[in-house]
């Protein structure tokens, strides 16, 4: 009886250290002699070549390559990435070690998509590395917990068990699902809408500002000033000119203004009598009193009725009345006159070519 017992506690343990290792993912070792190990592993690496037997491969690039084309029905397919349980160790046979859980059902799988999707899950970035899902695989665990397929892949073999990196829940199964790649999609497609309604609405307000003006007075006043800008622009670019002639008539104009000044230059028109009646009544509407260039009166009695009418005063001087309707002493008019070295003498009051007539008072 007691060689039974013995036997049994040591077949427990063997079991039990056997499960450990196949946990920790440690199958390499052996209890034995660890040397072996190394020595399978090891057996085949320097195995010689015979030269005969090797065949050169040349690609020629004439074999077509077959392209595996999937649908659109397969690629968004769902399926368990680990169907098949995994083979029950010793301790789990003997039942020392409660056995792994049983494939869940589709049923099983939607309850928990549809808490994974209550979380949110599949909008927030992945747990991992902290980047949006995208178009990549994506995993679904039988903890409602959702990672990158490669993420989840490169923390199992970092770790050495195959524990979530959330909750450590230990032994889940995976689930390819494509909710994240499904939402990226939509992201993408609201992003080029409203890229694409913003460039709309953009040129609809483009036109609107082209044919309706705006209240301000401002912007008001610069848009029509744009509007009869493109509308004299349009008439220049539909007429049809040629600018040779179109400049020899200007130096033709030009030269005959020239000639017609020079003319006028040389010759004086004369005044008539009645001109410089006119001259005169407008002289004596100013009121002028006094010479502006002596600044002394013009007549002993300092009236300007003085000088147009006909009554000679032996002690007063010459008045002189130019064309501009101005009056001078002559005497101060003679020697402006002499002061100024212009050919043709202006008025020292509003700087204007004259004519003179010497009045008497």
């Amino acid at each position: 009886g007691l060689s039974s017992e013995r036997e049994g506690i040591a077949v427990s343990a063997v079991a039990l250290q056997d499960h450990i290792i196949h946990s920790h993912q440690l199958q390499g070792l052996s209890l034995a002699d660890p040397m072996k190990s190394r020595s399978r592993n090891t057996r085949n690496i320097y195995r010689l070549v015979n030269k005969d037997t090797v065949k050169a491969v040349i690609d020629t690039g004439l074999q077509k390559k077959s392209t595996h084309q999937k649908n659109k029905e397969d690629e968004e397919k769902e399926y368990v990435l680990d169907p098949n349980p995994p083979q029950l160790t010793l301790a789990q046979k003997l039942g020392l070690v409660e056995p792994p859980s049983l494939p869940l059902t589709a049923e099983e799988w939607t309850k928990i998509k549809q808490r994974s999707i209550q979380h949110g899950d599949s909008i927030q970035p992945c747990a991992i590395c902290r980047e949006e899902f995208a178009l990549q695989p994506q995993v679904l665990l039988s903890c409602s917990h959702v990672f990158h397929k490669a993420c989840l892949k490169a923390f199992e073999k970092f770790t050495g068990k195959k524990s979530c990196p959330l909750c450590r829940k230990k032994q889940y199964q995976t689930r390819v699902i494509h909710d994240g790649a499904r939402l990226y999609k939509i992201k993408c497609a609201i992003r080029i809408q409203a890229s694409w309604r913003g460039f709309v609405v953009r040129k609809w307000y483009k036109n609107l500002r082209k044919t309706v003006p705006p209240k301000d007075s401002k912007l008001r006043k610069q848009f029509f000033e744009e509007k009869v800008q493109q509308i004299s622009s349009r008439l220049l670019s539909s007429y049809d000119i040629n600018l040779d002639d179109f400049l020899s008539k200007i130096d033709s104009s030009i030269a005959a203004c020239r000639d017609a000044f020079q003319q006028l230059e040389g010759k004086e028109i004369l005044l008539s009598e009645n001109d410089w009646e006119k001259i005169q009544m407008q002289a004596f509407r100013q009121e002028i009193v006094d010479c502006p260039i002596c600044i002394m009166p013009l007549s002993p009695t300092a009236h300007p009725a003085c000088v147009f009418s006909g009554t000679s005063n032996p002690f007063s001087r010459q008045t002189v009345l130019l064309s501009c309707s101005h009056l001078f002493h002559h005497s101060c008019l003679e020697a402006f006159e002499e002061f100024s070295l212009r050919v043709q003498h202006i008025c020292p009051l509003c700087r204007s070519y004259y004519q003179k007539k010497v009045l008497k008072c």
